[in-house]
């Protein structure tokens, strides 16, 4: 049977956020801000941030779209979200600041994140089998753009316009959900049946990504 696509009418309210379940699957319609490592930067260690109206425009969309100048007007060629975890370290802060009760991004956000939207009353929305040319065609005006100049392109701040865009699914819910670490929960839950049916010992263990080096001429 196919999952109803539910569209979000833009600034989100509280209520409407608390209706959301972790792993439905929604548009968004309305207006939205764009930012990236920069914006976090700044609005948290030097008070620097677009002057928008954050209570009409609230919704934050972690991307550096790919822009086109064409006829004194602004285009959208691409607009694929980057991964948002990378933004924990001032994603509550940035969230508990403005009010934010819808965040759109890929990937998931850590638990800090996961409780400022408890807090406020938002949600974390993420991509599910889009691509950034997608999402472009579903913006349908450029509002405006601020420090274009002083960022560039793909870290300055943009307003647009979408209309059923998306779709995305609801990956950390109003309620201090986080669709991936029930996830993780129930795959780690199941790992050992898993590990026993592929034949792997119960004492493998992986590779420690951030291990220290050995030093050169050491024992391998």
């Amino acid at each position: 049977m196919k999952r109803a696509i539910r569209n979000l009418r833009l600034p989100l309210a509280p209520e409407q956020a608390r209706e959301l379940e972790l792993g439905q699957l929604v548009t968004v319609s309305g207006p939205l801000f764009t930012g990236r490592s920069l914006f976090h930067i700044r609005t948290i260690e030097n008070s620097v941030q677009p002057p928008l109206d954050y209570s009409a425009i609230n919704c934050f969309f972690h991307v550096g779209p790919v822009m086109a100048r064409e006829d004194d007007q602004w285009r959208v060629v691409s607009a694929e979200p980057t991964s948002s975890i990378r933004f924990e370290r001032y994603g509550p802060a940035v969230v508990r600041k403005f009010g934010l009760r819808t965040l759109i991004g890929k990937t998931t956000m850590g638990p800090g994140t996961v409780r400022a939207l408890q807090d406020v009353g938002g949600v974390f929305l993420s991509k599910i089998g889009l691509c950034g040319n997608q999402l472009a065609s579903q913006v349908t005006r450029v509002v405006d753009v601020h420090f274009l100049d002083e960022l560039g392109k793909t870290e300055a701040t943009w307003v647009l316009q979408v209309e059923n865009f998306g779709p995305f699914f609801v990956a950390i819910d109003a309620h201090g959900g986080s669709y991936f670490e029930q996830l993780d929960e129930k795959t780690a839950g199941r790992l050992p049946e898993v590990e026993e049916a592929l034949g792997i010992s119960p004492d493998f263990t992986f590779t420690e990504v951030n291990a220290p080096r050995r030093n050169e001429g050491s024992p391998a």
